[in-house]
């Protein structure tokens, strides 16, 4: 392999290492202007879109650890790697598809397992991350909220009795 590749692998090998999930599109047809949009759009929910040869990100691939890719990757393929949730930037790839029809989800890793298309696009609908945890404080508090007003309902019901009978009384 020429020193250019070896350099291209060991780039993409560091990205895949770094990262707990990347998703393979196909990004055929999409222009430059769009794809750039895509970028920042991605920068914000803390993931990158590079686009990679098909030879040196399966060899790439198969270095990090990755199951083989095979015939899996086909056409113009780019990668999305993140530093956060694959949620958030399946969001993103899929708000950006519904939008310009490119690029296509073609498959996904998370923790070195394989996520086909539609687990894709089912993380993309999942909730962000704050808002689960959100929803999980809600409901650790819930039974400590309903345990503080139970106990303060017999103490606030006596207060309210004698407040009546002083104003009665006086």
């Amino acid at each position: 392999m020429r020193a250019e590749k070896q350099i291209l692998t060991k780039e993409y090998r560091g990205r895949l290492n770094a990262s707990p999930f990347f998703i393979v599109v196909n990004y055929t047809g999409l222009k430059v202007a769009p794809l750039t949009e895509l970028r920042q759009r991605l920068k914000k929910a803390g993931a990158e879109v590079h686009i990679v040869k098909n030879s040196i990100f399966r060899i790439a691939a198969k270095e990090a650890g990755v199951a083989d890719l095979g015939a899996a990757l086909a056409g113009q393929i780019a990668v999305i790697t993140g530093q956060k949730d694959i949620s958030a930037a399946a969001k993103v790839v899929k708000n950006f598809a519904a939008e310009f029809t490119k690029p296509k989800i073609e498959f996904g890793f998370l923790n070195n397992q394989r996520l086909e298309n539609k687990d894709v696009l089912v993380l993309a609908d999942l909730p962000s991350i704050e808002v689960l945890r959100g929803k999980l404080l809600g409901a650790l508090q819930a039974p400590a909220t309903k345990l503080v007003a139970l106990i303060n309902t017999p103490a606030s019901q006596l207060a309210r009795v004698l407040s009546a009978k002083a104003a009665k009384g006086a």
